[in-house]
């Protein structure tokens, strides 16, 4: 399993179109974003956080389009022959999609520290770094439910429209604040929304709320149930 792992995060660090969509992206946009006008140092924090769960949104929903591929071109087939139990494949995808997703985070919180000059204490970055990661799982499980369940070419499309839906109506690029009352009821729904929300509360220097987790939560069941469906109902084609 640990060498499924390493080989799995290897073959994902190597892919071009990763390292340019889910890291560089999250990186230009997030200083182009601050950088136009005049931008407080709190609308800078508040982005920095914003860009960092974006860009992990796309790296965990880009853990599907590599098992879309791999069903495509038989490597699934091939890992059925070997002790491997269909439950450790998984999760070694899973694990891949979560080891896959620091990088984005790390190059973000390090634009806004090093080019932007975002001021935190040492807890705060670490404990943003951790709580991003550990909050991408939920969308790890949809971009493997889409992975398994469609084909390679439906799984690009269906991940970047769950990308930009989410970044968007979750305010992940530009403040709630803007959005008209019922998009901004509406968004408080999103996992995204409550996702980047674990981010922005530690940057302001308290806890969480219990509602985001909760949201949170909520979606993690929906998207792992998604996930275990989508794998048992093509488990006789991958």
């Amino acid at each position: 399993m640990s060498d499924y792992l390493r080989l799995e995060v290897r073959r994902t660090l190597r892919d071009r179109g990763f390292v340019i969509g889910g890291i560089a992206m999250p990186v230009m946009m997030y200083l182009l974003f601050t950088n136009l006008g005049a931008n407080d140092g709190s609308w800078k924090a508040q982005s920095m956080v914003g860009m960092a769960a974006y860009g992990a949104l796309g790296s965990a929903l880009n853990t599907g389009g590599g098992v879309a591929e791999d069903r495509a071109i038989g490597w699934l087939r091939q890992l059925r022959v070997t002790p491997m139990s269909p439950r450790e494949v998984v999760i070694g995808r899973a694990l891949t999609g979560s080891v896959t997703v620091l990088p984005a985070i790390v190059a973000v919180l390090a634009a806004g520290g090093l080019v932007n000059g975002v001021r935190l204490a040492v807890w705060q970055w670490a404990a943003i770094a951790v709580l991003l990661w550990l909050g991408s799982v939920p969308f790890t499980l949809l971009g493997l439910g889409n992975g398994y369940g469609l084909t390679a070419q439906t799984t690009g499309v269906a991940n970047m429209l769950c990308n930009l839906g989410l970044s968007v109506v979750g305010g992940l690029w530009f403040p709630v604040a803007l959005f008209p009352d019922w998009l901004r009821s509406l968004s408080t729904y999103t996992p995204s929304n409550r996702f980047a929300q674990l981010g922005r509360s530690v940057a302001e220097g308290h806890a969480p709320a219990a509602a985001a987790i909760l949201v949170l939560g909520v979606w993690l069941l929906a998207f792992g149930s998604y996930a275990v469906l989508s794998y048992r109902r093509n488990a006789g084609t991958v």
